[in-house]
């Protein structure tokens, strides 16, 4: 099936017979942006006061089991359609898009969300859907809801790190005849880069290196966000995993002094969604590049996790 011009049809379909997504995508036309230099790498600014229920959720487990999972079909608007992809799984058109083309990809079973036995899923999604970034939030790492299995999609282009990897300077960790994993410092945030001409490969480094991150307390996985994408051109996949230690900024919270920030994968790819217009006309270069420092692993923690693939070389190697 193509499952690209499925997407398009189903988005083309909820615009006219769904008045929120037409309402926020025709919004989105006319949103204001700002472009922020951060030396090798750029942040683009979106002020987007829809996403203000996506960057306030609250996470924690009391509030999660008192509220509907809005990804649960029941709980859904007669409205938002979806389209079925492989045995367990819906795309839908997200209703509050950072992207011309934003879409939802949720499991059709209430599971929590977790990385482990999906990044395969995920491959398999980018190829399926060629022309779009597919994103993962950890559980503490962006998501909105935690509670409920899923990625998002967003249209290739849109986000400045997808232009921004193919000429950053990668320091190689592992290597075979299927593709590589390594390191980039450059860019403002430390990015591991997986790039491999088979699903196997590209898993067996992805779980490689979650097992050498870092699982903080009470955690079932280390904080991560993941973007991945198929190049048709080359026959390649992509996988670039930022590794966090923070949820959210100090600043985080509304009102003065505040910033109603909670980086997830989209921010981390370098296009922030701002609700709040004081925020947007307040950010500057430093600001972002210090909310990067601060939920970002650290170089000196970086480091370590480069050490540990040198010790484990021999087990990097694929069979």
């Amino acid at each position: 099936m193509d499952y690209s011009r499925v997407v398009d049809k189903l988005l083309a379909r909820q615009l006219c017979d769904w008045d929120v997504a037409e309402r926020n995508y025709t919004a989105l036309g006319n949103v204001v942006t700002r472009t922020l230099s951060l030396g090798e790498s750029s942040v683009t600014l979106q002020f987007n006061p829809e996403r203000r229920g996506s960057s306030s959720a609250a996470i924690d487990k009391r509030s999660l089991a008192s509220r509907k999972c809005f990804l649960c079909s029941g709980n859904q608007p007669v409205r938002q359609k979806a389209v079925l992809w492989g045995d367990h799984y819906k795309i839908q058109v997200n209703p509050y898009p950072i992207f011309t083309r934003h879409l939802t990809i949720a499991d059709l079973r209430h599971l929590p969300q977790h990385l482990d036995g999906r990044v395969g899923d995920m491959l398999q999604l980018a190829s399926a859907l060629p022309e779009f970034v597919i994103f993962y939030n950890g559980p503490q790492c962006g998501a909105s809801a935690p509670d409920h299995a899923h990625f998002q999609a967003g249209v290739k282009g849109e986000m400045p790190l997808y232009d921004e990897m193919a000429h950053a300077t990668t320091h190689m960790l592992a290597d075979s005849d299927e593709g590589f994993i390594g390191y980039v410092d450059t860019l403002g945030r430390p990015v591991f880069t997986i790039e491999t001409s088979t699903q196997r490969a590209a898993e067996r480094y992805a779980m490689r290196l979650l097992e050498l991150l870092p699982i903080p307390h009470g955690a079932d996985e280390p904080m991560v966000n993941v973007l991945c994408w198929w190049n048709k051109t080359n026959r390649m996949w992509h996988l670039v995993v930022f590794p966090r230690r923070k949820h959210r900024p100090a600043c985080y919270g509304e009102g003065q002094g505040r910033l109603l920030l909670s980086p997830g994968a989209v921010d981390m790819g370098g296009l922030w969604a701002v609700p709040e217009r004081k925020d947007f006309d307040a950010l500057t270069p430093e600001m972002i590049q210090a909310l990067y420092d601060e939920v970002c692993m650290s170089r000196h923690e970086l480091s370590s996790i480069v050490k540990g693939f040198s010790r484990h070389w021999e087990n990097l190697q694929l069979i």
